[in-house]
């Protein structure tokens, strides 16, 4: 039920990409205390995408989970950042992110919601 998309300017190759992808699936399930069998992650690059009058690189991540803690966004804003500019280079003052709590009802999975 996680689910994490990551936009950014920069351009990322497939390789890069996709440890990304996989690190950042576990980082989610292991922050959320979630089976990593229900982290769903997307990265789109490169996005046209402006930040502080500059296209130097940056990127935009939003973050959906059910019975999302407000509590436990302060530590997952940090780990993201942290991967983020250590694996793309990107600095953390150059990244935002969302973060949604979603209603149960509000997210299917399998035919049903949860």
């Amino acid at each position: 039920m996680p689910y994490l998309n990551i936009e950014t300017n920069h351009s990322v190759d497939e390789a890069v990409r996709n440890s990304m992808l996989s690190k950042l699936s576990v980082l989610i399930a292991a922050q959320l205390d979630k089976s990593e069998s229900y982290v769903m992650v997307s990265f789109a690059s490169p996005r046209p995408m402006l930040f502080a009058a500059t296209n130097d690189p940056c990127a935009y991540l939003s973050l959906k989970s059910i019975g999302l803690s407000s509590a436990k966004t302060p530590a997952l804003s940090a780990a993201l950042c942290q991967l983020v500019e250590e694996e793309l280079g990107i600095p953390k003052a150059r990244i935002y992110i969302e973060f949604a709590d979603a209603a149960r009802s509000m997210w299917g999975w399998n035919g049903k919601t949860f």
